[in-house]
């Protein structure tokens, strides 16, 4: 499932990281890239452990567990801390690639498989060209470029890649979920099932179907869920 989820950051939220970003100690992006994905990776991030990333991160993670259509499409049992990259000048694209199926953080070593993965745009649309992310699916290849402060859930089994930045920079922040619910076609039926019912509800407050087919819901999510 491909998902754009807008509004992620509160204008507020998006000026303080674009101000915690503007004198960052920028890096090679490949020093955190798997065999096959240093060959295609061209691009700069933050080290981990530096100071602007214990604050972004503090924010991404704030504003994602707030966010309602966030934890319905993701169900998420773990989030890897966030990551933050920049597109630009010299370091402008990363090729066609798939993401490791596990990730572990070198602070606590807390291994995290990838089920979803996340992207979450600071610079808006206007700010550069190029720079879609590009996502193969089964309809094709995607491409997203979203305003600064949403944010694209899509696959972690997907290949995709970043087009060249001709111009300006593209800053954004990356991660991956690990689900409650590993299989994308579950999560979907889920998450499809759960917009049907607000808008249900919306309709016709909490009648005797609204209330069954919460009931379907939440079995289902009991069989599939894994906490």
């Amino acid at each position: 499932m491909l998902l754009h989820v807008p509004e992620v950051l509160t204008p507020d939220e998006l000026r303080q990281c674009r101000d915690l970003l503007r004198d960052a100690p920028w890096t090679d992006g490949r020093a955190t890239a798997g065999t096959q994905s240093a060959a295609v990776k061209n691009n700069e991030q933050l080290p981990s452990r530096c100071e602007q990333v214990q604050a972004l991160q503090a924010i991404v993670l704030r504003a994602l567990e707030r966010h309602p259509l966030f934890f319905s499409a993701a169900l998420p049992k773990r989030i890897f801390p966030p990551m933050f990259n920049r597109y630009g000048g010299t370091a402008n694209t990363y090729g066609p690639h798939v993401d490791m199926a596990v990730r572990h953080t070198a602070q606590s070593g807390v291994r995290v498989r990838t089920d979803v993965s996340c992207t979450l745009f600071f610079a808006d649309p206007d700010e550069y060209d190029g720079g879609e992310l590009e996502i193969d699916d089964t309809y094709g290849s995607r491409r997203v470029k979203l305003p600064a402060g949403d944010m694209v859930l899509y696959p972690g089994t997907s290949v995709h890649g970043v087009a060249p930045v001709t111009r300006g920079h593209r800053l954004a922040s990356f991660f991956w979920i690990e689900s409650m619910v590993r299989s994308d076609e579950q999560r979907r039926l889920l998450f499809d099932l759960d917009m049907a019912l607000m808008r249900l509800r919306e309709r016709e407050g909490e009648s005797a179907e609204a209330v069954a087919l919460t009931g379907t819901y939440h079995n289902l999510l009991r069989m599939w869920a894994d906490t």
